[in-house]
């Protein structure tokens, strides 16, 4: 008896473990793709600030293994972005079996709408706050100092900017699912508008450097897409109350 119970986790953790090998050898194969232009990224991800620099100025590399290690590790960050879709995909492929019918038609296409969000707001911090943002900080350098950032720390500050816009661009699909799983609603969103648009300039306070530029343009984005989070929350509302009443007509539905 104690063997049979065994069997179903054993094939779990086996079909877990090839999952992750999936994600994991895309991760690898997309790498070892674009390795050898691993200089080039680096140089696409900072033309946002060498834009903005005065004229003679230049980045430097203050650790003597920077010129290598830091666009490699750019570039492993990229390979991870642009995996995302299929990592997301393979999570996808372990849950399923475990799903209603409603929740697959649910869940499919909210899997695809959190990978574009992520990217949309991965592209609105490079093609808006950057440019924005590296003009600012540049124009109110003090008399006398030159700028010359660090590629190293230029990398960590990006790749921070760029991970709290990917997340906060999923506040609609975080709104639809709490519609959808009954933790609230969108009437009850509408009441609290005051108190959302506080905690949005809290969060971008808490995501963004310590400026109020960067929080402003984090804040407010974070704001509207709350608005359309509540917007089409309404539909998923109507679609969890017709999917519970397929399920209790059908609850021996196979997951």
């Amino acid at each position: 008896m104690a063997v049979e119970d065994t069997q179903p986790l054993i094939s779990h953790l086996i079909e877990l473990r090839k999952r992750l090998l999936n994600a994991i050898i895309c991760i690898i194969v997309v790498f070892l793709a674009l390795v050898y232009f691993a200089n080039d990224i680096y140089q696409l991800v900072a033309s946002p600030l060498i834009k903005q620099m005065p004229m003679g100025a230049s980045m430097i590399a203050t650790d003597v293994a920077s010129p290598f290690f830091t666009p490699i590790k750019l570039t492993m960050i990229v390979s991870v972005f642009l995996s995302a879709p299929f990592i997301l995909y393979q999570v996808w492929a372990f849950v399923a079996p475990a799903l209603y019918k409603h929740e697959r038609r649910l869940m499919m296409p909210l899997l695809f709408s959190s990978s574009a969000l992520f990217y949309l707001g991965v592209a609105f911090a490079y093609f808006v706050v950057f440019p924005l943002a590296f003009a600012f900080f540049a124009k109110t350098a003090p008399a006398g100092v030159q700028i010359a950032t660090d590629i190293n720390n230029y990398l960590d500050f990006v790749m921070a900017l760029f991970m709290a816009f990917g997340v906060s661009f999923e506040v609609p699909i975080a709104i639809v699912l709490l519609c959808w799983s009954g933790v609230t609603t969108p009437e009850d969103l509408k009441k609290k508008r005051p108190y959302v648009l506080v905690g949005a300039f809290v969060v971008g306070m808490l995501l963004t450097p310590p400026d109020v530029f960067s929080q402003t343009l984090l804040a407010i984005p974070m704001y509207l897409l709350f608005e359309i989070g509540v917007f089409f929350a309404r539909f998923y509302v109507g679609g969890r109350r017709r999917a519970d009443v397929d399920s209790e007509a059908d609850p021996d539905q196979p997951a």
